[in-house]
C-alpha cells in the first residue's frame, strides 16, 4: 500500500503547489465576498436575499477592498466559518483526484528493461557496472563471464 501513496505524491508534487495557490485565490476572491454578503444580509437579524445579492455583486468586483471591509466590520467569524466549509469541499475534491492518480500496481512507471527491479546494487552480482554488452543505463552484461551470455533484445532502436 505504501507504493501507492509514494507514487501519488511523486506524480502530484506540482499539484500541491497549484492547490495551495488556488486555495489562496479562492479564499480572497470568492470567500471574502460571500462572507461579507452573508454578514450584511444577516445584519437585520434574519437573512435578506436581496441584500445578499446586491452586496455580493459589488463585493465580487473589489475582493481586496471587501477583505478590508470584513476586517473592519467584524465579520471575521463569518469569514472563517465560510472559509472552513470551502476548504473542506476543496480538499475533498483534491484528495479524490490525489487517490485516483495513485499507481495501480507496484510496477507502474517503471521502465521495462531497466534495473529498477533490483535494489542496493544486487544486480551487480550478475551484471557489470563498467563494461560489456549494454543492457540499460549503467548495466552491462560482462562478456568474460562463465556460462550463457546470450542476449535477446526486445523493443526498438532509438536514434537521437
Amino acid at each position: 500500500m505504501n507504493y501507492k501513496i509514494e507514487g501519488a505524491i511523486r506524480r502530484n508534487r506540482m499539484n500541491f503547489i497549484i492547490f495551495a495557490i488556488l486555495w489562496i485565490f479562492i479564499a480572497i476572491v470568492f470567500v471574502t465576498p460571500i462572507a461579507h454578503s452573508t454578514f450584511s444580509a444577516n445584519a437585520s437579524g434574519s437573512f435578506n436575499l436581496e441584500t445578499f445579492i446586491e452586496t455580493f455583486g459589488t463585493a465580487i468586483m473589489h475582493p481586496l477592498n471587501t477583505l478590508g471591509t470584513v476586517l473592519t466590520e467584524g465579520a471575521i467569524g463569518t469569514y472563517f466559518s465560510t472559509l472552513i466549509v470551502v476548504t473542506i469541499i476543496f480538499s475533498l475534491f483534491f484528495f479524490i483526484g490525489f487517490f485516483r492518480s495513485a499507481p495501480k500496481n507496484e510496477f507502474s512507471d517503471i521502465e521495462h528493461g531497466s534495473s529498477d527491479w533490483s535494489q542496493r546494487g544486487e544486480q551487480y552480482q550478475i551484471l557489470s557496472k563498467n563494461k560489456g554488452i549494454i543492457l540499460a543505463e549503467n548495466n552491462y552484461l560482462p562478456v568474460d563471464k562463465r556460462g550463457n551470455v546470450n542476449v535477446l533484445v526486445v523493443g526498438r532502436i532509438w536514434i537521437w
